[in-house]
C-alpha cells in the first residue's frame, strides 16, 4: 500500500472501463489512488484502498454531486509547478499534497441528448464542470502531472509510470495533454450544438460560431493523388450521430480504402438510397453513368433485381468498367454471382470490374461469393443514411455551408405545362430522370427509360453540350424516353429542347423560371412533347 509522501493518483471516470485493472496497477506502484463517487465506489469493490475526495479536501460532496473536485486542495495539487519553489512552498503552506496522476473522463452528455429522449433536466446534469476543470489543469501542467482521458491509454500509462519517467517520458506527457483538450474541445463543441438548437435556434439560423469535432477512421495512401496526403475522419457532431453512411461503414474485402473511393462510394451510394425501389448505381469519378430500378416487390436476388443490375451496367459500360456499384438492398448469391460473372456490353467477354461494391447488407452466401471476384475488390457494407447533415466545403480561408438537398421524386409536383399530357409510364421515367439528374455534376442532364437510366451529360460549362451528351449515350432507346434538366432551359441558347425533341425525347422536366420559358413550352407544342415543371433546382458543383 502506499505510505505518506506517496505520489497520488486522482481517478474520476463517467467511463468505468478498465478502471479495476488501472487502480491495482497504481497500487502496485505505489501511488495513493484519490476518487470521488461512482468511481471511489468501483475501486474499492475492485479490493484496492481508496482515498476519497472530500477527505483530501475536508468538505463533502455538495449540490447534487455539481461540487466535489473544485477546491484548493484539489486544484492546487494539479497545477503546482514542481521547479517552482513559490509553488512549493504555497502547498506547505496550506497543506496541500501534490497530484501526480489525474486519470478523468466525461459524463456522457452526447449518449444522454442523442436521439431527444432525455429531458432539458437530464441534459443540463450530464454538462460536466468539475471533469473538464481537473483535465485542463492537469494538460496545462503536463511537465508534472500526466493526464489520461481514455481508457485504452491505461496500460501505456501505467508502463510510463513504470518505467520512472525514462525513455519517451516527454512526448508521452504531450501527446496526452493533447489528447486531453481534444477530448474537452469534442465534450464541448457537442454541448454548444446542443444549447444552439435546444435554445429555439434551430430555424436554419447560422450560428455565430461553429466546431465540428472529428474523430480520425484511418489515414489514406494519398489523395486525389499521389502528392497530397489525406485522411478519413468521422463526424462526431449531434447531428450526425447515428445518422448512418460511409463513416460508419464495415470493409469486408479487398484492398485499403483511397480517397478517390471514398468519394465514389459516396456519390454511388447517395444515389442509389434515392431510389423508391430496389436498384443499382454505377458511379465513374462521381457521376451516375448507370441506374435502374427493379421495382417495387422485386424478391431478393430474383430476376429483376439481376436484370437492374444488367441494365445500370449497359448504360455506360465503357465508363462503368473499373467504377463503383452501388445497392439499397441485400445483396444474395444470386446476385453476387451475376456481379461476378457478367460480361461487357462492349465485347461480350470480358468480365466487369469494379474497385468498390457497397450495400446495406449482404448474406452470408452473397459475401462470399463476391469474394471471389477478386482480392482487390473493395466489399463495403454501409447503413443507410437516415438523416444527412449539413454540408460542409472548404474554400480559401473558410468553409461554406449549406443543408442537405434531401428532396427526392414524392416531394417534387410535377406540373404540365404543354398541350400534351403525360402518361403514367412517362412520368415514372420521368421521376426516375430527376432523381438521378440531382445527382449529376451540373450543367446536368439525364435521360430515362423503362426503369433505367440511358445516358447523362454532366460537368459542361453549357447545358447545350450536356444534352447533346446525354443524347449521344442514350442512342437509338432514346426513342420515347423522358430527359431531366438540373436548371431551368435558356431557350435561345443552342436550343436544347428542339434537339431532344428531335432525338425521340417524349417527355421533359426542368424547373422552370426562365424568361424564355415559353419558347421551350411552344417548342414541346410543336413536336407533341409533354414538357413538366418541379419548381426545384439541382445545381451540383
Amino acid at each position: 500500500a502506499a505510505g505518506a509522501g506517496a505520489p497520488r493518483a486522482l481517478v474520476s471516470v463517467s467511463d468505468k472501463a478498465g478502471l479495476a485493472d488501472l487502480a491495482r496497477g497504481l497500487t502496485a506502484l505505489g501511488f495513493e489512488v484519490v476518487s470521488t463517487g461512482g468511481s471511489a465506489r468501483a475501486v474499492a469493490d475492485a479490493g484496492v484502498p481508496c482515498t476519497a475526495v472530500d477527505d483530501v479536501t475536508g468538505f463533502p460532496e455538495m449540490l447534487g454531486g455539481r461540487v466535489k473536485t473544485l477546491h484548493p486542495k484539489i486544484h492546487g495539487g494539479i497545477l503546482a509547478k514542481r521547479s517552482d519553489a513559490s509553488h512549493r512552498a504555497a502547498l506547505e503552506e496550506h497543506g496541500i499534497g501534490p497530484i501526480d496522476v489525474v486519470v478523468c473522463n466525461l459524463y456522457p452528455f452526447k449518449s444522454t441528448v442523442s436521439g431527444g429522449a432525455a429531458s432539458r433536466a437530464d441534459a443540463v446534469e450530464n454538462i460536466d464542470i468539475g471533469g473538464p476543470s481537473m483535465i485542463r489543469a492537469a494538460a496545462k501542467n503536463h511537465e508534472d502531472v500526466v493526464v489520461v482521458t481514455d481508457p485504452a491509454d491505461y496500460p501505456a500509462l501505467l508502463e510510463h509510470l513504470g518505467a520512472g519517467g525514462a525513455g519517451g517520458a516527454e512526448a508521452f506527457r504531450r501527446r496526452m495533454a493533447w489528447k486531453a483538450f481534444q477530448h474537452c474541445s469534442t465534450y464541448d463543441s457537442a454541448v454548444a450544438e446542443w444549447l444552439w438548437e435546444e435554445g429555439g435556434a434551430g430555424d436554419g439560423t447560422p450560428a455565430p460560431e461553429r466546431t465540428v469535432a472529428m474523430e480520425l477512421v484511418s489515414g489514406l495512401r494519398y489523395g486525389e493523388n499521389p502528392h497530397q496526403g489525406a485522411a478519413f475522419y468521422r463526424d462526431l457532431s449531434l447531428s450526425e450521430d447515428g445518422a448512418g453512411g460511409l463513416a460508419t461503414a464495415t470493409q469486408h474485402h479487398g484492398k485499403e480504402m483511397s480517397y478517390n473511393n471514398y468519394l465514389d462510394s459516396e456519390a454511388a451510394y447517395a444515389t442509389v438510397m434515392d431510389l423508391p425501389s430496389p436498384g443499382c448505381v454505377v458511379v465513374k469519378h462521381t457521376n451516375p453513368c448507370g441506374a435502374a430500378e427493379a421495382g417495387e416487390g422485386a424478391a431478393a436476388g430474383g430476376p429483376e433485381q439481376l436484370e437492374a443490375y444488367r441494365q445500370a451496367v449497359r448504360a455506360d459500360p465503357v465508363s462503368a468498367f473499373g467504377g463503383g456499384v452501388a445497392f439499397n438492398h441485400e445483396i444474395t448469391a444470386e446476385l453476387a454471382r451475376e456481379i461476378r460473372e457478367f460480361r461487357s456490353p462492349t465485347d461480350g467477354e470480358t468480365r466487369m470490374f469494379y474497385e468498390i461494391v457497397v450495400a446495406p447488407s449482404y448474406t452470408p452466401e452473397g459475401l462470399e461469393v463476391l469474394k471471389g471476384k477478386s482480392k482487390n475488390l473493395r466489399i463495403l457494407e454501409a447503413p443507410p443514411r437516415t438523416s444527412p447533415g449539413v454540408g460542409l466545403r472548404q474554400v480559401g480561408g473558410g468553409w461554406l455551408m449549406q443543408e442537405p438537398d434531401s428532396l427526392v421524386a414524392a416531394d417534387i409536383d410535377f406540373v404540365t405545362v404543354s398541350e400534351a399530357q403525360p402518361s403514367p409510364e412517362q412520368l415514372a421515367d420521368l421521376r426516375l430522370a430527376w432523381t438521378l439528374v440531382k445527382h449529376v455534376k451540373s450543367n446536368a442532364i439525364a435521360i430515362a427509360k423503362g426503369n433505367s437510366l440511358l445516358g447523362m451529360g454532366s460537368g459542361q460549362p453549357n447545358r447545350v453540350k450536356s444534352v447533346e451528351i446525354a443524347l449521344e449515350k442514350a442512342g437509338d432507346a432514346v426513342q420515347g424516353a423522358a430527359m431531366a434538366s438540373d436548371a431551368f432551359f435558356p431557350f435561345s441558347w443552342g436550343d436544347s429542347v428542339e434537339k431532344a425533341c428531335e432525338a425521340g425525347v417524349k417527355i421533359i422536366a426542368h424547373p422552370g423560371g426562365s424568361i424564355r420559358d415559353q419558347d421551350a413550352i411552344d417548342c414541346c407544342n410543336k413536336y407533341g412533347v409533354v414538357l413538366c415543371t418541379t419548381g426545384v433546382r439541382h445545381f451540383r458543383h
